[in-house]
């Protein structure tokens, strides 16, 4: 287990909600922010505050290199080649969007796959809905296991030679299930197809290596892996990146404007329209050094410990049912379940009067929630500062709802 005294660097967990000291399960939807990066943020506002490139004044030096920096820092963390293949975005739902809208559009037509699995946000399913629609091409959905694993043969099976887009997450956020993304590139690229990868689940918790994984596409958020909210980052093959067309049009991203013609710069900036989220860049860059110095191996670890730790505290609930992988070694740090008898909502509610943090609802997996049975689940997500005792807490938590519904 990671040392608990990691939590004295996030000051937003030392206050009490509803007379009770926080414990906060919900990191799959947000991660805290540790001291670390706070300062950071609060430097670049208070003396370097200025737009980048544009510039040839002290302020806008500092900016830029800060802001281009974040980029070498985001490239060496998902150790890319280049950092041209780095593109900064609003976030993980951007960066697939950019994709389907730039890439999709120019390389799909009527008749073509785009393979998908249930357990996709929407993020990752939406904008292969419309790309779909708009080019008549044919939106294919791999079945899950029991268990909510990814079969290697299925994945294979849904291949054809229509198949031109595969897209998956690394890590579900219901389910906690952690895909085999480096076998599935290798069956996706065998039938000529593309692979995209949602990693916003995995950044904060798996260390990446996208030259390893092989894929094509790999995109992931800031504020899941202790970065500020708004920031993201695209990465993509060079060689696509330069073939794609930009989706969004105006500054920082052009070479030349003409009255009826304009041409843009290189990677990465014509993806990179308009003024850009600078002082999330380097926000963001501040976290991937946060986490970097703990270590994702010992991350990833501390979670298989904890999750594992907290299921098996969970199985004296009665009704309780989690979903996903039973071996907490094959899942993330998320627990996803239901209370028999119980609204998730309701459940949420009274952990909360207990100081207890977790989220209820779809969770942005509509289609996965279907296939589950069910109308909305419950899910604690765990993090690098939560500790057993917060997986005490929670349980003791379930059962004081329990009663209380009784």
């Amino acid at each position: 287990m990671l040392n608990p005294d990691i939590r004295n660097d996030f000051p937003i967990l030392d206050q009490e909600v509803n007379g009770f000291p926080l414990v906060y399960l919900d990191s799959a939807a947000t991660s805290q922010k540790p001291r670390q990066v706070i300062e950071v943020l609060e430097h670049y506002y208070k003396y370097d505050n200025a737009n980048v490139h544009r510039g040839v004044h002290t302020l806008g030096n500092r900016a830029t290199e800060d802001y281009e920096g974040a980029r070498e820092t985001v490239r060496k963390f998902l150790n890319a080649s280049s950092d041209k293949e780095i593109i900064f975005t609003r976030g993980t739902t951007t960066a697939l969007n950019l994709v389907a809208d730039s890439y999709g559009r120019a390389n799909i037509s009527e008749g073509d796959e785009i393979i998908i699995t249930y357990m996709e946000h929407h993020s990752n399913i939406i904008p292969w809905q419309q790309l779909a629609k708009a080019t008549g091409a044919v939106l294919k959905y791999i079945d899950l296991e029991e268990d909510g694993t990814v079969s290697l043969e299925k994945v294979s099976d849904a291949m054809t030679d229509r198949t031109k887009i595969v897209s998956m997450m690394y890590v579900s956020n219901v389910l906690g299930t952690v895909n085999p993304i480096k076998e599935i590139t290798e069956i996706a690229h065998a039938h000529d197809a593309i692979m995209v990868v949602d990693a916003a689940q995995a950044a904060p918790h798996i260390a990446l290596d996208v030259q390893d994984l092989d894929c094509d596409f790999l995109a992931f958020s800031g504020h899941k892996l202790c970065g500020p909210t708004g920031i993201g980052a695209l990465y993509g093959k060079k060689a696509l990146l330069e073939a794609m067309e930009p989706t969004e049009f105006g500054g920082e991203m052009i070479d030349f404007v003409g009255l009826y013609d304009s041409t843009w710069k290189e990677l990465p900036w014509k993806f990179e329209g308009g003024t850009p989220i600078i002082a999330g860049a380097i926000g963001m860059a501040a976290a991937i050094d946060y986490i970097q110095a703990i270590g994702l191996d010992a991350i990833e670890q501390h979670e298989h410990e904890l999750v594992a730790y907290a299921m098996e505290q969970m199985k004296s609930v009665e009704g309780l049912e989690i979903y996903g992988p039973r071996d907490a070694g094959k899942r993330a740090g998320i627990i996803t379940f239901n209370l028999e008898g119980v609204h998730p909502h309701d459940l949420a509610t009274v952990l909360d009067m207990n100081g207890i943090a977790v989220r209820a609802g779809h969770h942005c997996c509509q289609p996965l929630m279907k296939w589950l049975d069910v109308s909305a689940t419950a899910r604690a997500s765990f993090y690098l500062y939560n500790t057993k005792e917060d997986a005490d807490r929670l349980v003791e938590g379930l059962r004081m709802a329990k009663e209380y519904f009784q």
